[in-house]
């Protein structure tokens, strides 16, 4: 039966209840805790969510109705009776704070989070956007709790966090579900089997045919930024902010490589690196350098994310690919 409990779309796990393959005692290295709700959710990622058995009910119920009958049948659509052109104030402060960001965009502040003690820097969710249920894969990089930070990571991708926006993609593309993309990395964190990791989620994202929107917050540098669902791979439309960031690689280590001889022949290397970087950050990885090469469609102002992004899937939902 643990076997079975993977094999399904999602999983949830009463607090109390235990789940393995081998038991503790059969494995002299096998930890109790090991088959424990928490590590579940935590260390392996085999379950959505824990909790007690009326709070797992309630999730299931809200997950069901949000999700379509089958992959052809799509029961999914409801009427939408927030505003489509709520102007989003203060959005752009929340960039590294994906639950806000995402609660903002969506009906009605609609947020279902799946896996989010797993691998927590990337988040994984379902939204309602003008009344349809939306996928969403977003890059966070801290974590508040009554208004306090808890929690901090690094805007980079990691191989469990790869992995679980990969299944979480081809979810949704197997279900016909539209995918939106929230990008803030600066690359890869030095880990084991990122390559296979970061290649199965550009693979998912690539192979989806269904409709894709991707939105830059922040930063999108190197095959990072490219591995998130970025125009290079297939998606859509591709919006950034302003101030977002999308290039090659961080603007100091750039200029360090580019002009070496004339740092080190400089009387004050730090205010030629400085003045070097500000250049590179506006002729090479500035969102409009980004716009004028293609990468990025539009450049628009973060409070009006909620509406581009409802318009961007509205001109999309007739989007057929053989």
């Amino acid at each position: 039966m643990a076997v079975a409990s993977e094999m399904a779309d999602f999983t949830f796990m009463e607090q109390d209840a235990k789940m393995f393959v081998n038991a503790p005692f059969v494995i002299a290295e096998n930890d109790a805790d090991n088959s424990s709700a928490e590590y579940q959710a935590k260390e392996t990622g085999n379950v959505c969510a824990t909790g007690s058995e009326k709070e797992i009910f309630t999730e299931i119920r809200n997950l069901v109705s949000i999700l379509p009958a089958n992959n052809e049948d799509d029961m999914s659509y409801s009427e939408c009776e927030d505003d489509l052109n709520n102007i989003c104030i203060y959005i752009d402060i929340f960039a590294v704070y994906t639950l806000f960001l995402l609660s903002m965009i969506s009906d009605d502040s609609f947020y279902m989070e799946m896996k989010k003690d797993y691998a927590p820097e990337m988040v994984t969710a379902f939204i309602r956007l003008n009344g349809a249920t939306v996928g969403c894969v977003a890059n966070r990089s801290e974590v508040y709790t009554d208004g306090e930070k808890t929690a901090t990571y690094d805007a980079a991708l990691t191989a469990a966090g790869c992995e679980k926006a990969a299944a979480f993609v081809n979810f949704c593309n197997a279900f016909e579900i539209p995918v939106l993309t929230l990008v803030n990395v600066d690359g890869y964190k030095n880990c084991k089997c990122n390559e296979k990791a970061a290649a199965r989620l550009t693979y998912a994202f690539a192979n989806a045919d269904v409709p894709k929107v991707t939105v830059v917050v922040g930063k999108a540098n190197g095959t990072a930024g490219l591995t998130m669902n970025s125009k290079s791979i297939g998606s859509d439309i591709v919006y950034a902010w302003k101030n977002a960031k999308i290039g090659v690689m961080e603007a100091a280590p750039a200029v360090k490589i580019m002009y070496a001889d004339e740092i080190t022949k400089a009387d004050n290397a730090a205010a030629l690196i400085n003045e070097k970087a500000a250049q590179y950050n506006e002729m090479q990885a500035s969102a409009l350098a980004a716009a004028k090469r293609g990468y990025v469609d539009d450049i628009i102002e973060a409070s009006e994310t909620r509406q581009r992004v409802a318009a961007a899937f509205e001109m999309l939902f007739t989007k057929r690919e053989d």
